[in-house]
């Protein structure tokens, strides 16, 4: 059975959708200096590398959230993958913005009916939940019934954790920021120096410093 969180990390370092920089840290849209950068819309473009994200996706889904009724996407990038993994599972998708339309029906939320339905939404990636778990209040207040959330990757964060915690739901990633920086090492793109530059940014990003 393929290990889909390797393949996917390798994947994900293959293409160039992730970056190691510890010496010049990437600076995120929150402010936050890092020493990675994750861009998981690339994956869209290789044929092979989405397969393996949306089959584990399916098989992750399959495995903790087996009475699954819709699968769900976050805009934008989790919509594609959304609906790779409701064609391989054959359930009804939906797919969120990020707030709603300011025209038309003004609804946030687009495709199947999800009143009393069992949901699990599909994100590219988890730092510390925010936008996902947006996503999951404006469907819930729609009455569906939120069974978790999926992603690709997980930056592993303690601030993520906290917030899941305290919305009182469980997601899981097919990949995570321990593996890729695994990866990278079996890869020789990072030596033991980076390693720990890298573990002690994800200990506490907000007051990271080289």
């Amino acid at each position: 059975m393929l290990n889909y969180a390797e393949q996917v990390a390798n994947d994900l370092l293959t293409i160039g959708a992730v970056k190691f920089s510890p010496e010049k840290p990437f600076t995120w849209a929150s402010g936050i200096k890092s020493p990675i950068y994750t861009d998981n819309r690339m994956t869209i473009g290789y044929p092979k590398v989405r397969q393996n994200i949306y089959e584990g996706l399916a098989a992750l889904i399959q495995e903790s959230f087996g009475d699954v009724e819709i699968i769900g996407g976050v805009a934008t990038a989790g919509i594609p993958h959304a609906a790779w993994v409701s064609e391989k599972l054959n359930k009804p998708m939906i797919y969120v913005r990020s707030k709603p339309k300011d025209h038309g029906a003004g609804r946030q939320t687009e495709g199947a009916v999800t009143t009393g339905k069992k949901v699990v939404l599909i994100d590219d990636l988890i730092s510390t939940g925010g936008s996902v778990l947006a996503a999951v209040e404006a469907i819930r207040k729609e009455g569906a019934n939120v069974l978790g959330v999926v992603s690709i990757f997980s930056y592993e964060l303690s601030e993520g954790l906290t917030n899941f915690t305290n919305a009182k739901l469980t997601f899981k990633s097919l990949t995570t920021y321990s593996q890729l920086v695994a990866t990278a090492i079996e890869r020789g793109e990072l030596n033991k120096s980076q390693l720990k530059t890298l573990q002690n940014w994800q200990q506490n990003p907000n007051k990271w410093q080289l």
